[in-house]
């Protein structure tokens, strides 16, 4: 817990942007984005952070990634960036510099959420302090699970965006058929992704025979809601229901009768096409464990700054 008096520098660092704020006293500041590409390195996207916020004096660090964390150091899973806490301690000179995985900073906040921060997606009831679980498609898919309990409660961080992809139709299996041609395992991630997105959009050309012109995740996205192309659609589709056939998985793992929650940046964007979509149907769909799934609440994340209200949760529980 951060003394009241101490500045925290906070960062969720993803594969496409960063987003920096500072905690003082434990309420979170204003966070400022940046595009990872404009940065060499992670350290150079940190001081450019540090010059655009006047160079705060800081007491420590703690900075959610997005990959797994080994010995305070990572190696983003889909950015060549390496992310050293003892590097980030020794440039600023702080008491303390830790990393966490960003799922895991994310999961923190279910608790600290509002009704203005989500959007339910189909029925379902919270189970009072039962478990409750995150998944995020965004450059890559994340997992991760919040355990209400004493003292704040624990996390479970995982790398459950790797799990092999389940199919359940013919159209469905094909495709992760042509997937694994290209890429040998088919994991969760390339299909529910920005970038699997783009793989669903090529393995349905694929299979269906059609010419389909090159699009990427943003071009697929708007031409499979607004219709003008039914590769994208298909796609969307597709999307969709990989989606929520994974939630449901998640469900059931980590017995999370106190919710399931999708973060990341792609599902606020595609609210109500995947309201309309058949991600509640895909989540439901366990034969003889149905009507526990059905019991289970799903609601997107629409606040973007998710991960660093978990942050600040780790840093200042409330009381």
């Amino acid at each position: 817990m951060a003394k009241s008096s101490e500045r925290i520098l906070v960062g969720d660092i993803g594969a496409t942007n960063a987003r920096f704020a500072v905690i003082e006293a434990g309420m979170l500041g204003p966070a400022t984005w940046m595009a990872d590409a404009d940065y060499p390195e992670f350290i150079d996207a940190a001081r450019a952070y540090l010059d655009l916020a006047g160079r705060p004096a800081l007491d420590s660090a703690l900075i959610a990634v997005a990959g797994p964390v080994e010995n305070n150091r990572c190696r983003l899973t889909n950015r060549k960036w390496l992310i050293d806490g003892a590097e980030l301690h020794d440039m600023l000179g702080l008491a303390s510099a830790r990393l966490i995985n960003d799922f895991e900073a994310t999961a923190w906040s279910l608790s600290r959420l509002s009704a203005n921060d989500v959007r339910a997606i189909g029925g379902g009831h919270p189970v009072p302090g039962a478990p409750l679980a995150v998944l995020g498609p965004g450059t890559g898919l994340g997992v991760s699970c919040y355990l209400p309990g004493a003292g704040g409660g624990s996390v479970i961080a995982s790398e459950g965006g790797h799990v092999t992809l389940p199919g359940t139709s013919l159209q469905e299996d094909l495709v992760i058929q042509h997937l694994r041609e290209r890429f040998g395992h088919v994991s969760a991630e390339l299909a529910i992704s920005g970038q699997g997105l783009q793989n669903l959009y090529g393995a349905v050309a694929a299979v269906t025979g059609v010419d389909a012109p090159e699009r990427d995740a943003h071009h697929i996205t708007a031409a499979g809601q607004d219709g003008s192309c039914p590769t994208s659609r298909a796609a969307l589709d597709m999307f969709c229901a990989f989606l929520g056939g994974v939630a449901g998985d998640v469900a059931l793992t980590f017995g999370a009768r106190g919710g399931v929650f999708v973060a990341g940046g792609i599902a606020p964007r595609i609210l109500d096409f995947l309201e309309r979509s058949a991600f509640r149907a895909r989540f439901q769909a366990k034969g003889r464990v149905r009507a526990y799934v059905e019991r289970i609440p799903t609601s997107v994340i629409v606040n973007p700054h998710a991960t660093l209200i978990g942050l600040q949760t780790l840093v200042a529980p409330q009381p």
